[in-house]
């Protein structure tokens, strides 16, 4: 009874999960075939900014062409699966027709919508209700602040109607391309490759130095050079009107004093592997004051694998231990999405008996970030895969339970 039970579950949930991946691809391909797109574009044409409607007719004409249609296509290919479950003689096969029904509430939704009926669209189209937002992007439904993103961060990306997955596995959960990156630590190794993966995605990269160079990248055999912003560790609050012009900053500078523990390296350590980068982190909180802030901006942060494994220099554990479980506490209630970056050993100028290629781990973090990981691990350390998430989740757990902040605000 058990097995038939779980059997019969799966079957439903799988049909659920059938319709939703119809959805998606027929939305994808609706922004690459013609055919389709001179329906969809209607969609498009409805909403302002603040998702206010441009026109009550061109919104119930929405519905005819793109809703109403989608609908349809999904309900079909529900009823295919049906079939093929049938078919197969599988016990519970009834079960298949959930993924039917789910489908009929899109399509009344969309039919009541296009009629006109009063209300319905408060109550059947939730991802486009106007109004101030009041959570970030979601990481595994779409929300409202999620499918803004699709409408006016890029059309091509975001495709997911109610579930995230077929963006995660695409690399469209996150797009990058305009979005004004910085990143602190860019004269490091590290800091040129990911200046340089972020430019691959059509990213507006930004320099941060502690250093007086210019900073230069090299990208498909071409030199580039990129806008460089001169600071000083300790002088943050100088950067402000910057980082407000800031769409994502990646807190990525560090210092390493391998085996010294004098006063003045404890100190050293601590200042600008954790306090200067707290203090930037802070500082761009409040630059956060729009529903567009709230959405388009991030923060990412390389707090490095030395969270949870040795890194045979203690004053760089201790540091970036404590600037992890800062972020960690931060991010309960963070105004926009932080995501670390869990790092194994790179060659660097701090650690030049690093074993991976920045240039592989920078392109793995554009790559994860796109697939909207909001914990980014790349090492070799298999470990680390097991030990961090469990780290991380007893962490924040106990950091919930424990401690309180402010209400999300804009």
């Amino acid at each position: 009874m058990i097995g038939a039970g779980i059997t019969t579950t799966s079957i439903a949930l799988g049909s659920v999960l059938w319709v939703e991946l119809v959805r998606d691809l027929y939305h994808m391909l609706s922004h690459y075939w013609q055919p389709l797109y001179r329906l969809h574009v209607w969609h498009h044409r409805v909403f302002r900014r603040d998702l206010s409607v441009m026109s009550e007719t061109i919104y119930r004409q929405a519905q005819w062409y793109n809703d109403v249609p989608e609908s349809l296509v999904m309900l079909l290919l529900s009823l295919v699966l049906v079939g093929i479950i049938y078919g197969w003689g599988i016990t519970g096969g009834w079960a298949a027709w959930a993924g039917s029904i789910y489908t009929l509430t899109f399509l009344a939704g969309a039919i009541a919508r296009g009629s006109g009926v009063p209300y319905a669209d408060k109550i059947t189209d939730i991802t486009h209700r106007q109004g101030d937002f009041t959570e970030k992007p979601a990481r595994w439904l779409v929300n409202r602040p999620y499918h803004w993103r699709h409408h006016f961060d890029n059309q091509n990306a975001y495709y997911c109607g109610t579930f995230t997955l077929v963006d995660k596995l695409m690399g469209t959960a996150l797009s990058l391309k305009g979005k004004k990156i910085g990143v602190t630590g860019a004269s490091g190794s590290l800091g040129r490759a990911l200046l340089k993966y972020l430019q691959l995605q059509g990213a507006k990269v930004i320099a941060l130095s502690c250093g007086k160079e210019n900073i230069s990248i090299t990208v498909n055999a071409e030199e580039i050079a990129v806008p460089t912003i001169t600071w000083e560790i300790g002088k943050e609050l100088e950067l402000e009107e910057k980082l407000a012009a800031i769409d994502i900053l990646i807190i990525n500078h560090g210092t390493n004093v391998h085996g010294n523990r004098t006063m003045e390296a404890i100190a050293s350590s601590y200042e600008v592997n954790a306090f200067s980068g707290l203090r930037l982190m802070e500082l761009f909180f409040t630059t956060i004051r729009t529903n567009e802030d709230l959405v388009r901006k991030e923060v990412w942060v390389n707090t490095s694998e030395a969270e949870v494994n040795p890194a045979f220099s203690p004053l760089y554990e201790l540091s970036k231990r404590t600037m992890g479980d800062l972020v960690t506490l931060r991010r309960l209630d963070a105004p926009c999405v932080v995501r670390k970056l869990i790092l194994g050993p790179f060659k660097s100028n701090l650690n030049p008996i690093g074993v991976m290629s920045p240039d592989v781990v920078a392109a793995q973090v554009v790559n994860l970030a796109q697939r909207d990981f909001r914990n980014i691990i790349v090492t070799i350390n298999p470990l680390t895969f097991i030990a961090f998430p469990i780290k991380e989740f007893f962490v924040s757990s106990y950091f919930k339970l424990f401690s309180h902040g402010a209400t999300l605000q804009k």
